[in-house]
């Protein structure tokens, strides 16, 4: 079976066939090709294609999920009674349980996120030109000793749920990548740094020599890089550190922790946690961008939101489980792979 929406209909009708409940499933589809090079020559070329599925039942309120990359009949069968029997065993959860059939994701507009270059995908040959092309920006600036990798990738990847509340849909997106990988100075004095862009469209992604020459600059400016002084000075971030400060706090604001206790969110809803002047939205419908996605893991429709508006916390990152932990609507975070069940997580 090609199709993933076949294979998640009979991933359904095996589950139901070995006495599940309700039942959802998952199937992606995955192909790859990387090209590396190091010292002006080819260094490394792979080129991969996968198809995992995924089942998770449910016999009231225990659950239990499988995985597999064997999709033909016999082991999909298989699948199914062995996750039914874990799930007869497993402890029971007052909160799990798929979407009810309202709260699905009814109309979509895959178009309208673009996730899907419509061009041709690149040739080897032509990624092989692209590593090459960021190495050689790389090794033109003085004080660079090496380039330790320089990169192109392309990927293409499809999704498809389905579940026994009646929902099904999928989606496909595409990924180019250039990565290099700089090495200042020499023995003792080595210092690395990369520069690393991908985009959905081919278009959008930054130049080959731009990425060489910001992993060139980004190894330099460590070099002689020594202790502060002990003091109060005001600090200015690189925008990737930036990214993981911000990411610090919406972990904290993420539904698994509050519902644990574990977060020191927990008691701060509607309460100030950042400046007046700072606010952070999450908009899952940007078009162009990898994290959007039109519905949730769980098929709840996608929607922008702010989780911090002007310094206060306006909500958490919930998924269906730990929204009705804490007695709350799910704000269609779900995200799972195969082998795991639905928890929340942020998308843009």
């Amino acid at each position: 079976m090609t199709s993933l929406a076949k294979l998640t209909d009979a991933l359904l009708h095996a589950a139901t066939r070995a006495g599940a409940e309700t039942a959802d499933a998952i199937a992606i589809k995955g192909h790859s090709v990387a090209v590396e090079v190091r010292d002006r020559a080819l260094e490394h070329a792979e080129s991969a294609e996968s198809v995992e599925i995924g089942l998770r039942v449910l016999l009231g309120q225990r659950q239990a999920t499988v995985a597999s990359s064997d999709t033909g009949a016999e082991a999909i069968a298989e699948m199914a009674e062995r996750a039914v029997d874990m799930a007869r065993v497993a402890p029971e959860d007052a909160h799990v349980g798929l979407a009810d059939p309202d709260q699905l994701a009814r109309h979509w507009d895959l178009g309208a996120l673009d996730l899907v270059d419509g061009s041709d995908p690149p040739a080897p040959a032509e990624m092989e030109r692209t590593a090459l092309l960021a190495e050689a920006a790389a090794l033109s600036h003085q004080g660079i000793s090496q380039v330790a990798v320089a990169a192109a990738s392309f990927g293409r990847s499809a999704f498809h749920l389905a579940a026994t509340n009646g929902f099904s849909g999928g989606w496909e997106h595409t990924s180019h990548g250039t990565d290099c990988v700089a090495i200042s100075g020499e023995g003792l004095e080595m210092e690395r740094d990369h520069c690393s862009e991908s985009r959905i469209h081919r278009s959008d992604l930054p130049d080959a020599e731009d990425i060489g020459h910001r992993a060139a600059e980004r190894a330099l400016a460590r070099a002689g890089a020594r202790k502060p002084e002990t003091g109060a000075f005001p600090v200015l971030y690189d925008e990737r550190i930036a990214g993981s400060l911000i990411g610090h706090l919406l972990q904290a604001a993420n539904g698994s922790a509050v519902a644990r206790g574990s977060s020191w969110l927990r008691d701060r809803l509607g309460e100030s946690v950042l400046p007046d002047g700072l606010s952070i939205s999450e908009n899952p419908h940007r078009p162009r961008v990898s994290g959007s996605r039109p519905f949730d893991a769980e098929g709840l429709p996608t929607r922008a939101r702010k989780i911090v508006e002007h310094g206060i916390l306006n909500g958490w990152t919930l998924d269906l489980a730990t929204a009705r932990k804490l007695g709350m609507e799910s704000t269609a975070s779900a995200s799972r792979g195969p082998a795991s069940p639905p928890t929340p997580s942020v998308t843009n």
